[in-house]
């Protein structure tokens, strides 16, 4: 006997079948219920154990990708602070329509938590003051901040691209000079005082206050951005003598149009003129992550204790990347690899524990992934796709190739290529294979042009399809 089943009713099934909420994922029958997200500021993904660092000591970030999926291949959509975390907490390319991800789980029901940064602060300015910086009210049931003294902690306090070094709290300096000072400051403390310690402690407060609540709670740790304070054991552990630069090489920025460049470089900077100070920054900026990542620690310690791993989903990553000397640049806001890469880490259990996966991923992607490891329904407004085929099955794609924008350029990056467009039309090529460290612009080569033409035809196709333009100069 056969059954047929009209059109109309096939659709209408189809149609209630997708209208349904996406099912929580489970492990060990438990659904996941909890997400802590746990964001640094201008960490590149290269400085950590878990990706190959053999120098940098971070044990519970790498512990973390050790109960979950590390993404080697993840891109943010934003150069610095500001477009960054915008984009991520909305997945919008370039703007913020839509519910935000807290907001999003405050209208289902969860208790939806900020601790320090996430939104744009300015920092040092408005971790100094307290302040709530760009932060959106409406994204959390309750919000803390996180203050500390910076660059006027007590201590061995040195800006190195003007060769000071003093611990004498007068005229120190922040944020005043033209380029952003190379500041870090090895603090007398025991660290408790500093503003990452402080943001651990009371997200630990509120995983016990919360631990029988559904709760969004989002954690933001401001180091290793400027300025790199943290205690003497932290900096005793990387002495400056032992840090290796990025090779220099003659001409390396030649085939890089100006505006590719970046704003701080050793040209037009007084950090060039110092290469001791330059291993200086690496001292410092190890030091600071690796305070850092102790501070992640102490708040994955509190999970475990709080058995609330079986019902919780992690994820870490970073807001962008940061330039230490590669190409003779530094800090951000340009689209080469040390910038636009970032660390991602989804520890979800029962899934993908221990692996890594080459897949792409966005920053946006991790509010859509968000929910559907919770149940939620995704936004219509949300631009960024779930990784939930990735946790399920490292292998899986979910995209070929992340999007990222800086001041009206833009970067498609493939698996095996990497291209970037500027506003007046110059562009970059990159074989990721054969020259992971983005040496040869190979735009110009004749045998690139096919590529090349390519390139740019998928370029205007992601523009099309998320209502951006070019702009021009």
């Amino acid at each position: 006997m056969k059954f047929c089943i009209s059109k109309p009713l096939t659709t209408a099934i189809l149609a209630f079948l997708l209208l349904q909420p996406a099912r929580a994922v489970k492990a060990d029958d438990a659904p996941i219920k909890n997400v802590l997200f746990i964001i640094a500021d201008d960490l590149r993904a290269s400085v950590l154990g878990c990706y190959g660092d053999k120098f940098c000591k971070t044990p519970n970030i790498d512990r973390l990708a050790k109960s979950g999926l590390l993404f080697r291949n993840a891109y943010c959509q934003g150069t610095w602070c500001a477009p960054s975390r915008q984009s991520l907490m909305h997945s919008r390319y370039e703007d913020s329509q839509g519910p935000n991800m807290g907001e999003h789980f405050i209208d289902n029901g969860w208790y939806s938590a900020r601790v320090g940064k996430i939104y744009h602060m300015r920092v040092p300015g408005d971790i100094i003051a307290g302040t709530n910086g760009n932060d959106i009210a409406s994204t959390w049931t309750e919000r803390f901040n996180a203050p500390g003294k910076e660059a006027h902690t007590p201590g061995d306090y040195a800006c190195l691209n003007l060769n000071i070094f003093t611990r004498s709290q007068y005229g120190r300096q922040s944020t005043k000079m033209p380029h952003r000072p190379f500041v870090s400051v090895i603090c007398d403390s025991d660290g408790s005082d500093q503003p990452d310690y402080k943001a651990a402690t009371k997200a630990i407060e509120l995983l016990q206050k919360k631990r029988n609540d559904k709760f969004f709670l989002a954690v933001g740790l401001v180091r290793p951005h400027y300025p790199m304070v943290a205690p003497r054991e932290y900096f005793d552990t990387y002495p400056h003598e032992q840090m290796e630069l990025p090779p220099q090489i003659v001409g390396d920025t030649d085939d890089i149009p100006k505006s590719g460049r970046g704003g701080t470089t050793n040209v037009n900077n007084q950090i060039g003129k110092y290469p001791e100070n330059q291993k200086r920054m690496w001292s410092a900026y190890y030091a600071s992550v690796a305070f850092m990542d102790a501070q992640v620690g102490r708040i994955l310690d509190t999970l475990d204790e709080l058995g609330l791993r079986h019902s919780t989903a992690v994820v870490f990553t970073s807001d962008h990347g940061y330039h230490l000397g590669d190409h003779g640049l530094w800090q951000k806001a340009n689209l080469h690899e040390q910038v636009i890469r970032v660390p991602l880490v989804v520890s979800v259990p029962g899934m993908s524990q221990g692996k890594d996966t080459t897949s792409i991923a966005e920053l946006v992607d991790i509010y859509p992934t968000a929910c559907e490891l919770t149940g939620l329904s995704i936004p219509n407004n949300v631009q960024g796709k779930s990784l939930l085929p990735v946790l399920r099955s490292p292998q899986e794609q979910v995209r070929s190739e992340a999007f990222s924008l800086n001041r009206g350029g833009f970067s498609l990056r493939s698996s095996d290529w990497h291209y970037i467009e500027y506003p007046s039309g110059k562009s970059e090529l990159y074989d990721m294979r054969s020259d992971p460290n983005e040496i040869t612009n190979l735009v110009g080569e004749s045998k690139q042009a096919e590529r090349v033409r390519a390139m740019q035809l998928l370029l205007n196709e992601k523009l099309d399809m998320f209502g951006l333009e070019k702009s021009s100069k």
